[in-house]
């Protein structure tokens, strides 16, 4: 099978800042990223299909058909079965949103439109489309569980040899190799917890399930890990999180809570960072929209930060219920930051300053190398582009 990944244009605007640096498929959610559960459902090769900019590092590769797949829609055994039954000249809807096309023909851009073919109604019930950022961590718990059956699936865990950690559910985790636990406790008794290869988990730690840790990720020393967290490859993960996302790469290594938030790639929080996830007043809280230019409810009367790649943090930073920060932004100062933090501010506290995009990409190379990643020419080029698309919101 030939799978592309598209990107619904209105989509991508809603899931900004995240797509400022990626496809939609390009999210995690649950233990893998989108693109990757589609991956893992097939076992084929994927494909992406969206803005020009992006293509470089993600690029999109037609075959003699293809299965269009929406980069925001989250595979079950419902849908894979519905797609192997496609014929060609067929696809999946949902209401207004297109799901899945089976199709020979080759498009290479977000606006061509697909044509006629026979539409088969799949019940909204029956899909997770993640379509603005707070459902990210909404629907982690779910994904989790989906993506634990995915992974275990005929496989036996490597033991937690550590005499001294407890372990509660133990058949709810999954332990991959190389996995070093001290002195931790494991509660998998309410839902599974999943910890990558090279994982490490320090002394004191307290997990609760569900859970997922990516490869190579170090939980710190005393550690509250509440339910219902990912955190993808090579993180630093410290303090108390609960219901919250880190794409990778990212450190929040200190004390301080991080709630029902969202983390991207290539992210820094200093010491002590804290946000809110609550208003006082126990209302739904209200974030910051690209697409709308203004405020709008989620919904969610627990709601914390959404905020982008390369980001940076100073020590005591205090978020505020519903923050959104924007790619490559450097909060520091005293007080609290705005709601809405654009990309590239530099300060971001009664400041309009805003950063150098020498100096980011600068810094951004240099953050690469301390993980033996390479920062490439695509990198390079999708952050000078996002500087260029985000001068809007920084006037």
């Amino acid at each position: 099978m030939n799978i592309i990944l598209f990107d619904n244009p209105k989509t991508r605007i809603k899931l900004l800042p995240f797509t400022f640096v990626r496809p939609i498929a390009d999210i995690r959610v649950g233990i893998f990223k989108i693109y990757e559960k589609w991956e893992k459902a097939f076992n084929a090769e994927i494909s992406f299909l969206t803005e020009e900019y992006l293509q470089g590092k993600f690029p999109l590769k037609h075959g003699a058909d293809q299965f269009y797949i929406n980069g925001s829609l989250c595979p079950n055994p419902y849908l894979i079965q519905k797609i192997q039954e496609l014929k060609e000249g067929q696809g999946l809807v949902c209401g207004e949103d297109l799901l899945v096309l089976h199709t020979s023909a080759k498009f290479d851009h977000l606006d061509a439109e697909p044509g006629d073919f026979e539409k088969i109604e799949v019940p909204a019930e029956e899909i997770v489309l993640i379509k603005h950022p707070w459902e990210i961590f909404t629907q982690n718990r779910e994904q989790i569980m989906l993506d634990f059956e995915v992974v275990t699936r005929g496989r036996i865990s490597h033991h937690i040899e550590d005499p001294h950690t407890v372990v509660y559910g133990r058949a709810n985790i999954f332990v991959e190799e190389g996995v070093e636990v001290r002195a931790s406790i494991l509660n998998a008794q309410k839902g599974p917890i999943y910890i990558g290869k090279n994982a490490v988990i320090e002394e004191g730690v307290i997990i609760q399930g569900t859970c997922a840790i990516g490869e190579g990720t170090r939980i710190n020393m005393g550690a509250k890990i509440r339910e219902d967290c990912s955190f993808g490859p090579h993180c630093k993960i410290g303090g108390e999180i609960n219901n919250s996302v880190v794409f990778g790469y990212s450190n929040k290594a200190h004390d301080g809570y991080l709630g029902n938030s969202v983390v991207g790639e290539w992210c820094n929080l200093g010491a002590d960072t804290n946000n809110s996830n609550l208003k006082n007043n126990y209302g739904p809280v209200r974030i910051w929209s690209y697409k709308e230019r203004k405020y709008v409810s989620t919904e969610q009367q627990f709601c914390g930060m959404m905020m982008a790649d390369y980001c940076k943090a100073g020590i005591n930073t205090m978020f505020n219920t519903g923050t959104v920060v924007g790619v490559s932004a450097h909060i520091f100062g005293g007080g609290f930051p705005p709601k809405h933090i654009p990309s590239f501010a530099w300060g971001a506290i009664d400041s309009n300053e805003v950063a150098q995009l020498d100096k980011m990409i600068e810094i951004a190379e240099r953050v690469f190398a301390r993980r033996k990643a390479d920062f490439t020419i695509h990198d390079r080029q999708i952050l000078e582009k996002v500087f260029e698309l985000s001068k809007f919101d920084r006037m």
